[in-house]
């Protein structure tokens, strides 16, 4: 163990990233992508403990992004972003990954329309870090489909510290 690093930042006294954490953080991390200015949002899909797919919210390809022209607003609503979910589900189809058996990683926990089109696609499970306008219809489609939603702690500031350290404290 190398004796250069502060107690409770370095990696070595965090242990090793779990799973769980590792894919929330790449969820965290695909949000960084995001074009929308009111939320951004970001999700892998990952089966078998690998990504089949990310997405994050934002324009359609082509489109103008919110972050350029600003929000295209119908009742209260942007109707230029396409959810993260949305993104991440649509490049399966797009590339012909199959999402039955997947399990999602977002950062918010998705609305009612990502609920019903991750329950369409055969996921599995969903993690998300941050509970975002949680819908009571949302949750009994999740129930009825045997979907499970889990709450996960990405701790991604205390690993970009620990990071931080490892690779320029030194």
């Amino acid at each position: 163990m190398c004796e250069n690093y502060p107690p409770g930042s370095s990696r070595e006294s965090m242990k090793r990233m779990s799973w769980d954490e590792f894919f929330i953080s790449q969820s965290r991390v695909m949000a960084l992508r995001s074009t929308c200015t009111r939320l951004s949002v970001g999700c892998v899909l990952v089966r078998d403990k690998r990504m089949i797919a990310s997405g994050y919210n934002g324009s359609i390809r082509g489109d103008v992004h919110c972050t350029d022209v600003g929000c295209k607003l119908v009742d209260g609503h942007c109707v230029r972003t396409i959810h993260a979910e949305q993104n991440a589900l649509l490049q399966c189809a797009r590339f012909g990954v199959a999402t039955e058996a997947a399990d999602i990683y977002v950062t918010h926990l998705p609305c009612l329309q990502c609920t019903k089109s991750i329950i369409q696609a055969g996921v599995r499970h969903i993690y998300y870090e941050i509970s975002y306008r949680p819908d009571p219809y949302a949750s009994e489609l999740l129930e009825i489909a045997g979907v499970s939603v889990l709450q996960v702690n990405s701790r991604l500031r205390n690993w970009g510290t620990a990071l931080y350290t490892d690779f320029f404290d030194r």
